[in-house]
């Protein structure tokens, strides 16, 4: 397992994590792609084969005012042969341990990822969503309930309070 920004990852070895997520996820876009770069990645590799992969990236967030330094996981996946095994797990671990850098984690859990996520300690946001939109906020009841947090030790953040995410292309969150 290895953590390293995407700008020291070459050609190759973006190529090799963009084939893993189109075979892990039916619906991998451009959109979805662009939201994994720019930060930090871990990859997990057997016999030199790229079996995992999760990104955490920063993003700005409202939270009842406050604004707030988000590490937002995204791209987590594991190749369908390799599935089961604890990959996501260490992928997620090598993410957490990135918190220090940041007020709070956030991801979108999608209900395949929701299970692994809730058993690492990850708790739903329970307040409205909306993102910070072109054209001022907006909100996104479609989000609300797969918006999950992670409270690091000493955090005072109430996920009862209305959460924004700054604006990007494709899904917001």
């Amino acid at each position: 397992m290895t953590t390293r920004h995407t700008a020291a990852l070459g050609a190759a070895e973006l190529d090799e994590i963009r084939d893993l997520l189109d075979a892990a996820f039916d619906d991998f876009d451009d959109h979805d792609w662009e939201h994994g770069l720019g930060g930090q990645h871990a990859v997990v590799r057997e016999d030199g084969l790229l079996v995992a992969h999760g990104s955490l990236v920063q993003r700005r967030m409202l939270v009842g005012g406050r604004s707030l330094r988000v590490g937002y996981v995204e791209a987590v996946a594991v190749h369908p042969d390799r599935r089961r095994l604890g990959h996501a797990s260490t992928v997620m671990a090598a993410l957490e341990a990135l918190a220090p850098a940041y007020d709070l984690l956030a991801l979108s859990a999608s209900d395949a990822g929701l299970p692994l996520y809730e058993a690492r300690g990850w708790q739903p946001w329970r307040g409205p969503t909306s993102v910070l939109g072109p054209t001022g906020p907006e909100p996104t009841p479609d989000d609300d309930g797969s918006v999950l947090v992670l409270v690091l030790g000493g955090q005072d953040v109430d996920r009862d309070l209305p959460i924004a995410c700054d604006h990007r292309d494709g899904d917001v969150w």
